[in-house]
Order: C-alpha cells, then sequence, then structure tokens
C-alpha cells in the first residue's frame, strides 16, 4: 500500500491542494493528478458515476503521488467499504450530524479490533498480492473527512472533532447556508466565514484540520493566510467554465457591430 502522502502532510501541518471532480472523467482526474494536486475526491453524491466508472478514476490517479479520496453518496458502510476496496485512500462523507455518526463512519474504515470494516479490498489490495501490508498498514493511512454542512453538526463541533481518527472537517458552505436561512449564491458570507473560523479554532485544538475552498490563486494565497492548510482549488468544472468564459470575455468578437 503506498504513503498517504495528504495525511502525512496535513499532520506534519503543511499545505495540502486538492480538488473535487465532478465531471466524472478518468483523462481529467489523471490531468489533475499530473499537475500537482495533493488529492482528488471522486464525486458521487451528486453526479451519476457508477462503481465501474469511479474505480476507471481512481485508477488513472493510481500512478501518481495524489491521494484519491471518494465523496460517498451517505454515510452508509457499503459505501464507504466499496470505495475502500476499490482503491480509495480517504473517504469523505455528507450530512453528518453528531460525534455518535462520525464515531460510526471511522469504524467503517478501520479492519477490526480497531472497526467494523470487512475484509474484500480487492484492487486495494493489488488483487490479494499486497494483503499482508493493505491489511497492516489501511487502519492508519486512510483519510477520513466529513462535511461541516448541518446546523446539528456546528453544534456538536467539539464533541465531532474529539472523535478519533477524524482527519478533516471539510466545510460545505452552500448547504450549510441553506439550512441557516442564508442565500448562498450570496458567498462568502459573515457567517459562514465565522463557523470556519471557529471550527479551525477547535478542530485544531484536536487535531483535525478544516477543509475550505478557493476558485483563484489569489483565494488560495488568502485562505493559506487565514491559517488553513487543507484547501480545494475548483472543482474541474468551475476551473474550465472560468477558464472559458474569462477567455471569451478577452476576446472582441465584434458583436456590437461595425
Amino acid at each position: 500500500m503506498k504513503d498517504n502522502l495528504t495525511l502525512k502532510k496535513i499532520r506534519g501541518c503543511q499545505p495540502a491542494i486538492g480538488c473535487f471532480l465532478g465531471l466524472g472523467s478518468p483523462s481529467v482526474a489523471e490531468l489533475m493528478a499530473r499537475a500537482g494536486m495533493d488529492w482528488l475526491v471522486i464525486e458521487t453524491e451528486h453526479n451519476a458515476l457508477d462503481s465501474a466508472e469511479i474505480q476507471s478514476m481512481l485508477m488513472a490517479i493510481d500512478g501518481t503521488d495524489a491521494t484519491p479520496i471518494v465523496r460517498v453518496p451517505n454515510r452508509d458502510q457499503v459505501f464507504i467499504q466499496r470505495a475502500l476496496d476499490m482503491g480509495a485512500m480517504g473517504i469523505l462523507v455528507p450530512g453528518v450530524r453528531t460525534a455518535d455518526e462520525a464515531r460510526a463512519i471511522v469504524s467503517y474504515t478501520r479492519f477490526p479490533p480497531a472497526g467494523i470494516r470487512s475484509w474484500g479490498p480487492l484492487r486495494a489490495s493489488a488483487y490479494t498480492l499486497d494483503s499482508d501490508d493493505y491489511l497492516e498498514r489501511a487502519n492508519d493511512n486512510i483519510l477520513v473527512s466529513l462535511i461541516l454542512e448541518t446546523e446539528h453538526a456546528v453544534k456538536n463541533l467539539d464533541e465531532i472533532c474529539a472523535v478519533p481518527g477524524i482527519d478533516v472537517l471539510t466545510m460545505g458552505p452552500w448547504d450549510l447556508s441553506l439550512e441557516l436561512g442564508l442565500d448562498p449564491r450570496k458567498l462568502p458570507l459573515a457567517e459562514i466565514e465565522e463557523i470556519s473560523r471557529r471550527a479551525l479554532e477547535v478542530g485544531r485544538g484536536r487535531g483535525v484540520e478544516i477543509g475550505v475552498s478557493a476558485s483563484s490563486p489569489a483565494g488560495l494565497r488568502e485562505r493559506q493566510r487565514q491559517g488553513y492548510i487543507f484547501i480545494q482549488y475548483g472543482p474541474d468544472y468551475n476551473l474550465l467554465a472560468n477558464a472559458v468564459t474569462d477567455g471569451l470575455a478577452a476576446l472582441d468578437r465584434g458583436e456590437g457591430g461595425s
């Protein structure tokens, strides 16, 4: 099993920059990985990817140093185990509300006696060629991230951060805004930024990093200045859309007439 370099970075308080992959393309996944992203999240909650397509994207990332993470549809044990068995080295779980739910999620990522993950990592164990090493190292080499996107999770922030095995809480500003009665189209919002800052303070005290997003190089620098080290640049479709619209805006196509 290869080392989870993203885990090593955040445990050493070093920046780890990544991207959400919503386009479902193995080619885009490979491009992002080879461009130097530290981690990549394969989106499976809000798109139509099936397991075979997820596995193809994991294979595209596998020949690089980037850490492949799967955003599972929900906190169901089968989804979490399947993602790890296909070769994910981290999971991102939506909709978490309580510390008990967080503890259950961690247990699904750990083989006994540390958890209740069942044995079946066919691709993750190199089709059994790497079973011994995978069994020995997987429990300490899987990144566990939860999305902070519910009002209940905000209220239970300290208890969730205290759960052993939680590595990152990733901000979900759109869903959190909607839960709080705010308009996410107006982000950044002071209320969400304050929750993020408080999460950073609480998380650091518990050894948990807080994941935030940035959509520009200047935004990346600002997030790093604020003290965040697990930073999303993207997602992939936003980077593409921004490049296209910026390019078109810079071109005089004579549409105003002569």
